[in-house]
């Protein structure tokens, strides 16, 4: 099968990972398509159920033996698309002015397409070290796949490369993301009386007061190294109260916190919860705080390992960061050398006609076809 016609079949299964159990769908038929082609190949597969997701499956495939290798990784699932915005059907390849469009064409299900590719010429009969596949689970949503891969320890490349769309880009760093939830419980009323009430949004202006004391604080925390070099605060949804005319008895904030690589995720939390500590006890029992989704750790590889200056070499690009998360932070956490580096655009991803550029075909494959050779023999 060529590659075109695995970039369609690979497209054509649909995988919408969303919090939203209507529009949540299995990644399961793509797990299956993906290993009947790499057993093909002569991968050994393993199918792993995730835990705590709606029928969610990882892959790995393994070809090789001994300690060490490369991981090649990538994500099963898409966002879920704008309904009526696409100008051709998400689910089936249109392939015009040179270029693929279709849901998971740039982020990221065809990455899998081009590993098949370059694996065609790669002589896997006589590798020194093994080689590993990863389709892993939800990485649009909780990262459960990924989470879980990490936490089972199966095995310890010494390098891998995550194919998300980085223009071929090395990723050798990102910021890390948290959202938390803010909600007021106040007591509603007639707003004629407002002593017989407990405003809402009047307590929400006061956490908002210390969040932004907090806030001037998080943004001194700098890394030259990204595009925004600060660490990030952002007050993104509120909501509170039901009319004009009454006491506000509930208001509720979401907010998000983008760290750099130097701080740490249960620090900044404990700051949250100690700028709030003087309103809790001003009103106990109202005010709560809790994370929507479990964080993602920021991400940084060593600067001095050996897999930067292979990629460098190899693409001709030279290392960078970036601010949007991926799942580095735990691939990493199995002891290798991680970069994050695939081809198109994230510029592309999470867009009504979505798509790849044709022009990364040959310079992808021979990036994967001159790793393996690289790490593997």
């Amino acid at each position: 099968m060529n590659f075109l016609q695995h970039y369609q079949n690979i497209i054509a299964i649909p995988t919408i990972s969303a919090f939203d159990a209507q529009l949540d769908q299995t990644n399961l038929p793509l797990i299956n398509y993906l290993a009947e082609h790499f057993s093909e190949l002569g991968f050994s597969i393993s199918i792993h159920p995730v835990p705590d997701t709606r029928n969610k499956y990882n892959l790995l495939a393994k070809i090789g033996s001994g300690e060490g290798g490369l991981l090649l990784a990538g994500h099963s699932d898409t966002v879920p698309f704008d309904e009526g915005r696409w100008n051709s059907d998400p689910f089936s390849i249109l392939n015009k002015d040179n270029k693929l469009f279709g849901l998971g064409t740039c982020d990221m299900k065809g990455f899998f397409a081009f590993i098949l590719e370059a694996l065609k010429d790669v002589p896997l009969d006589k590798l020194q070290k093994p080689l590993y596949i990863l389709a892993s689970a939800d990485e649009e949503t909780s990262m459960a796949g990924a989470r879980f891969f990490a936490e089972q320890q199966l095995y310890k490349p010494d390098v891998a490369l995550i194919g998300e769309p980085t223009e071929l880009k090395p990723i050798y760093k990102h910021k890390g993301h948290m959202a938390h939830s803010l909600n007021i419980q106040g007591k509603a009323g007639h707003s004629s009386d407002p002593a017989k009430g407990v405003n809402a949004i009047e307590i929400m202006y006061d956490a908002i007061g210390q969040l932004m004391t907090l806030k001037q604080q998080i943004t001194q925390q700098t890394d030259s190294s990204f595009a925004v070099p600060q660490a990030t605060m952002n007050f993104g949804h509120i909501h509170g109260g039901d009319g004009e005319n009454r006491i506000c008895g509930h208001c509720q904030m979401n907010f998000d916190v983008r760290l750099i690589p130097s701080m740490q995720d249960e620090d900044v939390i404990q700051q949250i919860d100690k700028a709030l500590h003087p309103l809790m006890q001003k009103w106990p029992g109202r005010i709560s705080r809790e994370l929507m989704y479990a964080t993602v750790p920021s991400f940084s590889c060593r600067e001095e390992a050996d897999i930067i200056q292979l990629t460098q070499q190899l693409t001709g690009n030279k290392i960078e960061s970036a601010n949007y998360c991926t799942e580095a932070p735990f691939i990493s956490q199995l002891g290798c050398d991680t970069l994050v580096l695939g081809p198109g655009s994230i510029n592309q991803a999470h867009q009504p006609d979505e798509f790849i550029s044709l022009d990364y075909v040959n310079p992808t494959v021979n990036l994967l076809q001159q790793t393996i050779k690289k790490v593997c023999f």
